[in-house]
């Protein structure tokens, strides 16, 4: 299949492409573990602002994914959070995010990960997001389940919105539509420019009276896959990119979560909102303007 073409990619395929991302995910998470045990970030430097934050682990672990790929799926594209970039001559390109959670990894906070899709011109064929902190891998790709596997031993699950725990206490699936969005359990984050931040706070100061209470820890990619998994009800957040993303709203397709864009608003960039279906539309009223 040439650069850019249709063509559609079988499900043995799309199994094969999972296998991928699914080691290049795991080594690299490894690899920043064993970063965190020799405690070896001393480089660090910002990029946007003096708040978005990159280290010498972030581009290790690009390194290693790239290589691993190189190896792997040597026609394919690829882009990278850290600038790594090549167009690639399959019509498949890879989209990493080899440290989602830089700040959090710097400032000793367990949450982060490493997310790894694969995508054609149609949009993603596979995609896995691993936490190494609590051994947990989320996997999905375009005709296959949602999947949430523990540490070693522990069975895979497969991540289904319609039983998923989240909303507890009167506000499960069967509840309406007010009653869930005030159980609901809402992630977000916050971008990196002040002015952005700004306008964030006024659309938070709405939300907050109206659901259960919200979440900010820093990683997307994981806050998409803990939603998957039913410990959100909703995640939505603004000035994402496509390496945060890529996998992880993959996964919350699959595990039957509906995946919505935010509209450009003055200070408040593009974004997207996941949530489940009796809460999009009140969410969306919520948050998508200033």
């Amino acid at each position: 299949m040439g650069a850019g073409a249709p063509g559609r990619v079988r499900v043995s395929e799309e199994g094969a492409l999972l296998e991928v991302a699914v080691e290049a995910a795991r080594m690299a998470g490894v690899l920043l573990l064993e970063r965190v045990g020799r405690g070896a970030e001393r480089e660090v430097s910002s990029k946007s602002t003096p708040t978005d934050l990159v280290s010498e682990a972030d581009l290790a672990s690009e390194r290693a994914i790239r290589e691993l790929l190189a190896r792997r799926r040597p026609h394919d594209g690829f882009v990278g959070e850290e600038g790594g970039s090549e167009a690639g001559t399959s019509g498949l390109s890879w989209v990493v995010d080899p440290l989602d959670g830089t700040v959090n990894f710097l400032f000793g906070i367990p949450q982060w990960c490493v997310s790894v899709a694969v995508r054609d011109s149609q949009g993603a064929l596979a995609g896995a997001v691993y936490d190494p902190n609590r051994d947990e891998l989320f996997t999905a790709s375009r005709r296959g389940p949602a999947t949430q596997a523990g540490p070693a031993g522990s069975p895979a699950i497969e991540l289904d919105a319609a039983r998923a725990p989240a909303g507890r206490q009167g506000g499960g699936q069967g509840a309406g539509a007010q009653q869930a969005l005030a159980s609901a359990m809402v992630a977000t984050g916050l971008a990196y420019d002040a002015d952005v931040r700004a306008a964030q706070a006024s659309v938070l100061a709405r939300l907050a009276p109206r659901v259960r209470d919200i979440r900010r820890f820093g990683s997307a990619a994981l806050d998409l896959t803990w939603t998957a998994a039913g410990r959100y009800d909703a995640y939505f957040e603004r000035s994402v990119k496509q390496w945060d993303v890529a996998a992880g709203a993959l996964i919350c397709e699959r595990a039957g979560l509906l995946v919505r864009e935010l509209p450009v608003h003055h200070n408040l960039p593009w974004g997207i909102l996941v949530a489940r279906p009796g809460l999009v539309d009140q969410l969306l009223e919520i948050i998508s303007g200033p």
